[in-house]
């Protein structure tokens, strides 16, 4: 089987991933990574250890923009974006920069993350991702720690992160994002129910995704 090369930028639906680490502190049990093998629809997301660079990210993606209309770029490969956010503020501060002129159609930037991002980086970040981010989408998962600590299996390091996650859904929202979505994934043992009330009294808009299992 021929391994195509690493992925940085790709498509899926009518959107523009970008895929900046690999890395992730959480190991969640319906996590598609390593049930896919790295792959996803084709495109192989195994950076192999090497994290792009932000001048590559934007080289790949101009490239990737210029072929076929696309609705939104979305911080989303096989890693937690947060993880690099110095990268990830500088990218999404120039596409913001490519939105004011006009050089692409109009188009919004979202942000697919586990909400573990201040604790991460060991400081606020919702303040900075406000300046560049149209949205952002908060894996939260479950409807209380010991569910989400059962699912999303946090290095232990993060086992009690639960209330950072939504501490960060509420800074969220609390900060006037475009939209603010609480997803988590059907059919894992989590209370959808209780997360659609959850998602109400924060103000969230509820996704709930499907479990993709073997391709």
């Amino acid at each position: 089987m021929i391994i195509s090369s690493p992925k940085i930028v790709y498509r899926f639906g009518n959107n523009v991933y970008l895929n900046i680490t690999n890395r992730c502190p959480n190991l969640c049990v319906f996590c598609i990574k390593t049930k896919w093998k790295m792959d996803f629809h084709g495109n192989n997301l195994n950076l192999a250890g090497h994290e792009p660079s932000a001048p590559e990210i934007l080289s790949a993606l101009e490239i990737e923009l210029k072929k076929a209309p696309f609705d939104e770029v979305v911080f989303c490969g096989y890693g937690e974006p947060t993880m690099r956010l110095e990268v990830l503020l500088f990218v999404a501060q120039t596409l913001k920069g490519w939105q004011a002129q006009a050089k692409f159609p109009p188009f919004k930037i979202r942000l697919n993350t586990n909400g573990l991002g201040a604790r991460i980086n060991h400081k606020p970040i919702v303040p900075q991702l406000r300046q560049v981010i149209d949205s952002v989408n908060v894996s939260v998962n479950a409807e209380n720690e010991t569910v989400w600590q059962q699912l999303v299996r946090p290095e232990t390091e993060y086992r009690d992160a639960y209330p950072d996650v939504l501490a960060f859904l509420q800074d969220c929202v609390e900060a006037g994002f475009e939209k603010v979505i609480l997803s988590c994934v059907e059919n894992t043992g989590a209370d959808t129910g209780a997360l659609a009330v959850m998602a109400r009294e924060y103000g969230a808009q509820l996704y709930v995704r499907s479990f993709l299992d073997e391709d």
